[in-house]
């Protein structure tokens, strides 16, 4: 197993990827550990207190094991990374761990970093409009890994509206990066696509100030909204070689 530190300089969170192996296959998880617990929303998980947060790459080689053993699997990289599941909000995906881009933001006290991994190739769509080609078969698996991941580290205190509310202007800054791009949707690329059918986001509170809303009119909103869309833009154009 080996590790690579990320220089996040945020104070109590140390960033890294470790480079491990499921099996004989090369896996990575990039890791965020944090001095105590801290409150974190996943759009996988709901509301958490936790020590560590992560992203986690599966290779291609692994997807069909993965569909058709999710829990296994899962267990088996916590118990490879030493970490109580209870712990930990984990998020999945099938874009290169060594992709992931991140963007610092900030305004007085406040203090954001977005963390992002992107592909859009496989399974971009128009929500609504595209047909759901995939079907949701075991305990929330789905058949297509191409996603967009999105972890946002925040010094201050945000409440459980605050952080819900995160989850709009965030999916708003990830789609008008999309827009920006020209991301044209997987299964008709007449349409412009709004994000993949996987995306997932993580919110993760600090300490500070308490902040009750994070819209378009607030402070927190916009510079968590520029973090995200510079992060998304990088993550996609590294990951998928775009010009």
């Amino acid at each position: 197993m080996n590790r690579k530190e990320i220089a996040l300089n945020l104070e109590g969170v140390k960033a890294e990827i470790i480079y491990h192996y499921f099996e004989s296959v090369k896996v990575k998880t990039f890791l965020l550990s944090f001095s105590k617990r801290r409150k974190v929303l996943s759009t996988l998980e709901g509301f958490k207190e936790v020590k560590f947060v992560g992203n986690h790459y599966n290779p291609p080689k692994l997807w069909d094991f993965v569909h058709k053993n999710k829990k296994e699997y899962e267990e088996r990289i916590y118990s490879d990374l030493g970490i109580n599941p209870k712990d930990i909000a984990m998020l999945f995906t099938g874009v290169d761990m060594d992709n992931i881009c991140f963007k610092k933001g900030g305004f007085k006290d406040i203090q954001v970093c977005a963390c992002v991994t992107a592909g859009v190739k496989s399974n971009a769509q128009r929500i609504g409009v595209d047909e759901a080609k995939s079907v949701e078969i075991r305990e929330g698996v789905f058949e297509s890994l191409g996603t967009v991941n999105i972890i946002v580290l925040l010094n201050s205190s945000l409440t459980e509206g605050a952080m819900a509310r995160s989850i709009i202007t965030i999916t708003e800054a990830k789609t008008i990066t999309f827009q920006d791009l020209d991301i044209r949707s997987s299964y008709n690329p007449r349409i412009q696509a709004t994000g993949t059918g996987t995306d997932n986001i993580m919110v993760v509170s600090g300490f500070g100030k308490e902040i009750t809303y994070v819209g378009g009119h607030a402070k927190m909103g916009e510079i968590m909204a520029r973090a995200v869309s510079y992060a998304v833009r990088e993550a996609i154009l590294k990951q998928d070689k775009m010009k």
